[in-house]
């Protein structure tokens, strides 16, 4: 049943960008920069396979992944900024969004200032909910949305050069597995595995954390 689920999901993100090429690529990373855990490692680097074998362009899997980033970064800045984060708090766990998430984002961005924004899109988890209290503390528009679009555009092209490098890889494996959607399915697993072990782990911790708020 897991892997049936797995394998569901991995194909619905396939299909998106498959049906709708470019347009799917900017609303999956809209939806992954606006706090909905997709793993963007999926879908950048799976663009980037697209691109290997001239499906799509390479620039223009960059382009798209950018601009749907920034278009969920901000709405997630609109979420903190117009007083989503308490709701967030009390249902995020349905969605895989542990309180511990989203005080990580809080205090890089509390340490580190603007330029968090920046360095929160080049790591994992932090830069999918660090637009949020970039929101809270209303940081100014204009540089939020140049350091959202500089480090989207590092991480998608990284993403996408990858998937760019291993798409002749990925080819070689199709004798050993049923397709290039098993592959992603195996990935995307490893991923949702990753997630819901982490956010299982510490659920009392979150818990004594946020009665202590």
């Amino acid at each position: 049943m897991i892997h049936a689920l797995i394998h569901a999901m991995a194909g619905a993100i396939l299909m998106t960008i498959r049906q709708t090429g470019y347009i799917g690529i900017a609303a999956l990373m809209a939806a992954e920069s606006a706090c909905i855990p997709i793993p963007s490692e999926v879908i950048m680097t799976f663009a980037g396979y697209l691109a290997s074998v001239k499906t799509l362009s390479f620039v223009g899997v960059i382009l798209a992944g950018t601009i749907g980033g920034v278009t969920g970064s901000l709405a997630a800045y609109a979420l903190g900024a117009y007083g989503g984060l308490p709701f967030l708090r009390r249902h995020g766990r349905k969605i895989l969004i542990s309180p511990r998430d989203l005080d990580l984002a809080h205090d890089w961005f509390a340490r580190h200032g603007q330029t968090t924004v920046f360095f929160a899109r080049l790591l994992p988890i932090v830069r999918t909910f660090i637009s949020l209290p970039a929101g809270v503390a209303r940081m100014p528009l204009a540089p939020f949305i140049l350091y959202s679009t500089i480090g989207s555009a590092i991480w998608c092209a990284g993403l996408a050069w990858i998937g760019l490098r291993l798409g002749q890889h990925w080819r070689e494996l199709n004798p050993y597995m049923h397709g290039i959607d098993d592959a992603v399915a195996v990935g995307l697993g490893l991923l949702l595995i990753l997630a819901v072990r982490r956010h299982r782990a510490t659920p009392a911790a979150d818990d004594s954390d946020a009665g202590h708020k």
